[in-house]
C-alpha cells in the first residue's frame, strides 16, 4: 500500500530524497572527481571545498534520476524505497535531480567553463542508462564511461580557465585514474546486478547476470577488479620509486594494498555466495576497495591531504554502518 506523498518543499521529502541518495555510495563520485582534481595545482579552500561539495552531490543526484526510470525492477528488489511507496513521486525525483546536477556542472562552470560539455554529457549518460542496462552487453560499461568523466572534470576544475579536455591528459597521473576508475566501476555494477537478478529478470533487464549466471558473471568481476588494481597500483609505485627521500607518498602505497585486499577478498564472497538476499556482502566491499584505491591516488598526488582523507574514510565507514 502506497504511503501518503509528501509536499515538495518539507522536511519529509528531504528526508525521503535522502534516503533515495543512498548516503553511502556518495563516497563513490567524491573520490572519483578528487582523484583528478589532486592532480592539478593546488587550489584555494573555497574552490576545493566547492569542487568536493559538487563531487560529493553527484552521485546522489545521479541516483534518483537513474531510480525514477526503473521503478518497475525497484517495485521487486527494493520495496521500501520512498519512490515506490509513493512518499515523494516521480515528478519531484526527476526536478530534484535534474536541478542538483545541473547547479554542480554551474559551480564546476564558474572553476572552469570548459567542464561545461563534459557535465552535460554526464547528464545525458545517466537519463539515458537504463536502456542500456536492459542489455547484458551495455549496463557496466555504459555506466562506468560516466563515472570516468568525473576525474577528468576534477583536474580541469583544479587547472581553472584554458584547460581542456584534451589538454589535462599531457601530465600527470589522470590516464590510469581515469582507466582505474572505469573498471572499478564496472565491476561495482556488475557486482550490483546480483542483488536483484530475481528483479530484472521478472522486468525485462538482461543483465550479464540474468543472461549467463552468477558464475560467469563472477569471473568477469574478477577481470574488472583486477585491471582496477593495476591501473592505480603501477603509477603509484612508479612515482614513489622515483622519489630518492622519505616521502609521506608512501602512505598510499598502505592504502592501495588494503584496497588489493579488500577487493580479493570480495571477489572470493562473488564466487562463494550464490543468494541474491546475500550479495551485498561482496558488494559492499567493492564499494570499499573503490574508495581505497582513489585515496591511495589522492594521497600519493597530495601527501597533505592525508588527514581529511582518513576523516572522510571513518566518515565513510559510519555512513554505511
Amino acid at each position: 500500500m502506497n504511503k501518503k506523498q509528501v509536499p515538495l518543499f518539507s522536511l519529509d521529502f528531504v528526508k525521503a530524497y535522502w534516503i533515495t541518495m543512498r548516503p553511502y555510495l556518495l563516497f563513490i563520485s567524491a573520490t572519483a572527481g578528487m582523484a583528478g582534481f589532486a592532480g592539478g595545482p593546488l587550489r584555494g579552500a573555497g574552490a576545493t571545498l566547492a569542487a568536493f561539495f559538487v563531487f560529493f552531490s553527484a552521485y546522489g543526484f545521479s541516483q534518483g534520476l537513474t531510480d525514477s526510470f526503473q521503478t518497475d525492477t525497484d517495485a521487486i528488489s527494493s520495496p521500501y524505497r520512498p519512490l515506490i511507496l509513493g512518499v515523494i513521486n516521480r515528478t519531484q525525483t526527476l526536478f530534484v535531480s535534474f536541478s542538483g546536477l545541473f547547479a554542480g556542472c554551474a559551480i564546476l562552470y564558474a572553476l572552469n567553463p570548459q567542464t561545461l560539455l563534459l557535465g552535460v554529457l554526464a547528464v545525458f549518460g545517466l537519463a539515458t542508462y537504463t536502456f542500456f542496462k536492459r542489455r547484458w552487453w551495455g549496463g557496466p560499461f555504459y555506466n562506468a564511461w560516466i563515472v570516468a568523466l568525473l576525474p577528468i572534470i576534477g583536474k580541469m576544475a583544479a587547472l581553472g580557465r584554458g584547460s581542456t579536455p584534451a589538454s589535462v591528459f599531457k601530465s600527470g597521473l589522470l590516464w590510469p585514474i581515469v582507466i582505474g576508475v572505469f573498471f572499478s566501476y564496472a565491476n561495482f555494477v556488475l557486482a550490483g546486478y546480483t542483488k536483484d537478478v530475481t528483479a530484472d529478470r521478472m522486468t525485462g533487464y538482461n543483465t550479464f547476470v540474468v543472461v549467463f549466471g552468477w558464475s560467469k558473471t563472477a569471473v568477469v568481476s574478477d577481470i574488472f577488479a583486477a585491471l582496477s588494481v593495476l591501473a592505480t597500483g603501477w603509477p603509484i609505485a612508479a612515482l614513489i620509486l622515483a622519489d630518492e627521500a622519505f616521502s609521506w607518498k608512501g602512505i598510499s602505497l598502505f592504502v592501495f594494498a588494503s584496497a588489493a585486499a579488500v577487493l580479493a577478498f570480495a571477489q572470493l564472497e562473488l564466487h562463494r555466495i550464490r543468494d541474491e538476499k546475500l550479495a551485498f556482502k561482496p558488494i559492499v566491499n567493492v564499494v570499499r576497495g573503490f574508495i581505497l584505491l582513489r585515496l591511495a591516488e589522492i594521497i600519493c598526488l597530495r601527501p597533505g591531504w592525508i588527514p581529511a582523507a582518513a576523516v572522510f574514510y571513518v566518515f565513510f565507514e559510519w555512513v554505511l554502518q
